[in-house]
């Protein structure tokens, strides 16, 4: 008989195979564990990083927001200083118009002519006239105008004086009131008449050298009646009323 003889390679050798392949799928299984982990942490690191920048930008646009309203206010607070600035300016200009009105509301007397000099004066003796010089001369050209000193009501115009005589020539005389009246006389002519109001600096007439004069001039006198022989200092009382002579 013929001895039996069992061999245990094949046997074995699907064992190993099966231990391989069984190996190999864990392998495989750790491997794509591994994947599916590393994929995971990504996509938590992208959230991440989304979420970042996300608060990034809001940050951002809180800070750019908070920066406009910042600049508004304080555009706001500068246009409030200009617009204080301009009414404080505005103020202050009103204030000087109105006393500067007021100052010439409290004067209201000016000089008779402009751009004169200053020739005979009062109580001077002259050769011109019988008694001392009644009144201020101002020596001006011929046909500059003659204005009212002060507002007042027209009462003497014309020829001979005006009724004072004709070493005058020409003449007007305006009451003002409180017993105060003015003259203006050698005029080359006259260009109110009796009655009329006038106000002050109104044209009146046009100096000239009417009368018993040497020259060009203005004669003008302060009165207390509006007759010759009541006369003032007239340089004296314009000073009084603040103009300058």
């Amino acid at each position: 008989m013929f001895e039996r003889v069992t061999s245990r390679f094949p046997r074995t050798s699907a064992s190993r195979t099966r231990a391989a392949v069984l190996a190999a799928g864990l392998g495989t299984s750790v491997v794509l564990g591994a994947g599916v982990a590393v994929a995971v942490d990504n996509t938590a690191a992208s959230g991440a990083a989304g979420a970042v920048q996300a608060q990034a930008a809001a940050q951002s646009k809180v800070a750019e927001a908070q920066a406009k309203a910042v600049e508004a206010q304080a555009a706001k607070a500068q246009k409030a200083a200009e617009a204080k600035k301009a009414a404080a300016a505005k103020a202050a200009q009103a204030k000087k118009a109105a006393k500067a009105a007021a100052k010439k509301k409290a004067v209201s007397w000016i000089d008779p002519v402009e751009s004169y000099k200053l020739s005979a004066s009062f109580a001077q003796n002259g050769g011109m006239w019988a008694h001392k010089h009644s009144g201020q001369d101002y020596a001006v050209p011929t046909g500059t105008p003659v204005v009212a000193a002060h507002g007042g009501t027209v009462v003497k115009a014309g020829g001979n004086g005006a009724g004072d005589g004709p070493a005058y020539g020409n003449a007007v005389v305006i009451k003002h009131g409180n017993k105060t009246y003015s003259q203006y006389a050698h005029l080359s002519s006259v260009n109110v008449k009796v009655g009329q109001v006038v106000k002050t600096g109104q044209k009146i007439a046009l100096s000239g050298n009417t009368g018993n004069s040497s020259g060009p001039h203005l004669h003008f006198e302060i009165r207390s009646t509006p007759n010759y022989g009541s006369a003032v200092d007239p340089v004296k009382f314009l000073r009084g009323k603040g103009v300058t002579v």
